[in-house]
């Protein structure tokens, strides 16, 4: 019989437990016996209680209390010494915690596309606005940088905690031509990661590129090459990606999502406007413009992360809640032998502490 199994299945399905060392739970059997004792226990006080000839000293010695308080106490010592059983054994379970994200990383569509009204008041006012309460609900310890992306790509602010730098950041855009998504998430990882060596223009526009050379292949001055993690195994940051067409130029989109999986960085999609497409004028100029949702998707599925779609400023502002929720908490297999070990510490404490108020004994 594997008794690890049996005993994960008492609990629901939804919070699988697993245990590092499965073979101590055989001193579970052990509360049977307990149990067995204590009642045997019992019964011998009352056989004693029998030869005393006085009724009062019979009162005294089973308790003056009623007869089912006078089991709580060593109820809870025996459930006390069942959690302490259960933490030897090393428990882990699927807990909800706070996430330790030191870093994430705002890329922006700051195309001409953005200016599009279909979005009130305007796709870019939108977008901006959204940013600006999702800063507002992010734990002031995290690091937030900002990455503007259109014909290139810029760093608009260096990741920081001070609010004031970011949100005056985000009011400066300007809007421009051309639509480099890819650029704009590479740009991101070289931010993330100052001392990786991305270099963006060389993957860009340098030679290596034009050759072939694969953008994660190790410059030539450069001692280690470089070694792939699991999609979505990088915890102290991430890249949350809002755009609202399609690449038009720069470094291939899933290229740069590879780069950023191989690094375990997961990158959140965002899509704004027109799902369909339409076109758009300005000063003489017109184009056509359409969500790219099935490369955003790519993007998302392969970083390990989510694509989001919003059309419209409520749903736009309700991706950032959930992102932000999403990004400050997270459901993680932990081992919780300590919370087991506090919780029959304290069964042992009120036990105790009944027993005394009680009974003036120990137990």
């Amino acid at each position: 019989m594997d008794i690890a199994a049996t005993f994960s299945n008492l609990f629901p399905k939804s919070l699988p437990m697993t245990f590092m060392w499965p073979h101590l739970l055989w001193l579970l059997l052990a509360l049977p016996l307990l149990v067995a004792l204590y009642a045997w226990l019992l019964r011998r006080k009352k056989k004693l209680a029998l030869r005393f000839a006085s009724l009062s000293i019979v009162r005294e010695a089973m308790g003056t209390g009623p007869s089912v308080r006078r089991h709580i106490p060593p109820l809870l010592f025996l459930l006390a010494i069942a959690a302490m059983l259960l933490a030897a054994a090393r428990p882990f379970a699927v807990v909800t915690l706070p996430m330790q994200q030191e870093t994430i990383m705002l890329a922006m569509d700051v195309s001409g596309s953005m200016r599009a009204t279909d979005v009130q008041p305007s796709r870019i006012v939108a977008a901006q606005n959204a940013a600006k309460a999702f800063l507002t609900e992010l734990p002031r310890g995290v690091k937030v940088g900002i990455v503007a992306f259109a014909g290139s790509a810029q760093v608009a602010q260096i990741p920081t905690l001070n609010r004031e730098d970011l949100v005056s950041a985000i009011d400066r855009f300007q809007l421009q031509r051309g639509t480099a998504i890819g650029n704009g998430l590479v740009l991101s990882l070289a931010t993330l990661f100052p001392d990786a060596g991305i270099d963006l223009a060389s993957m860009a526009y340098g030679r290596e590129r034009t050759r072939g050379v694969s953008i994660d292949q190790p410059a030539k001055d450069e001692k280690k090459p470089f070694v792939p993690v699991a999609p979505g195994s990088y915890t102290s940051g991430a890249i949350i990606l809002l755009t609202d067409g399609q690449r038009t130029t720069g470094v291939d989109s899933l290229e740069a999502a590879k780069m950023a999986a191989d690094r375990g960085v997961r990158v959140y999609t965002v899509g704004v406007g027109t799902v369909t497409g339409e076109t758009i004028g300005f000063e003489g100029w017109s184009m056509r413009v359409k969500l790219d949702e099935e490369t955003l998707k790519a993007i998302a599925t392969k970083t390990q992360a989510d694509y989001f779609y919003a059309g419209t400023a409520a749903d736009l502002k309700k991706v950032y809640e959930t992102l932000s929720s999403r990004l400050t908490v997270e459901k993680k297999e932990t081992e919780i032998s300590g919370l087991l070990a506090l919780a029959a510490a304290v069964l042992a404490i009120v036990s105790v502490g009944l027993s005394m108020l009680w009974f003036n004994r120990i137990l």
